[in-house]
């Protein structure tokens, strides 16, 4: 079977931080992830060689990003470069995000993986 597709259903989950999960499609330069984060969970200030894209999917989060903090919510992005301190605290309903990594992120790829559970998104019908 190739590795070319993949769904979110059936991917491993990480878990990244306390209350933050995500699941990872990487390539050879690229990670992508789509991260989980509870409500009111914190991702504490931290910085890495990895430039960094995103968007929320559903919920809201804050993100500090070099001392500029801003509310995110559905459809809003955030860019951040590499080596620039960052931080997050996800709203009350919590949130979905997407995020993109350059190069990927090794440090990720390397956490065990949890069994596949059912995604918060896309919500199914």
């Amino acid at each position: 079977m190739s590795d070319v597709f993949g769904e979110l259903a059936t991917m491993p989950v990480k878990q990244i931080w306390d209350g933050v999960r995500a699941r990872i499609v990487q390539s050879e330069l690229i990670t992508m992830a789509i991260v989980e984060l509870g409500p009111g969970a914190a991702v504490l200030g931290h910085q890495h060689a990895n430039e960094q894209l995103g968007f929320v999917i559903s919920g809201s989060l804050v993100f500090t990003v070099d001392g500029e903090r801003r509310e995110r919510g559905p459809g809003e992005t955030w860019r951040i470069p590499a080596h620039v301190p960052h931080e997050a605290t996800a709203g009350p309903q919590g949130a979905v995000v997407a995020e993109v990594y350059s190069p990927v992120r090794a440090d990720w790829a390397a956490l065990p993986d949890s069994p596949a559970r059912r995604p918060a998104w896309p919500v199914e019908g």
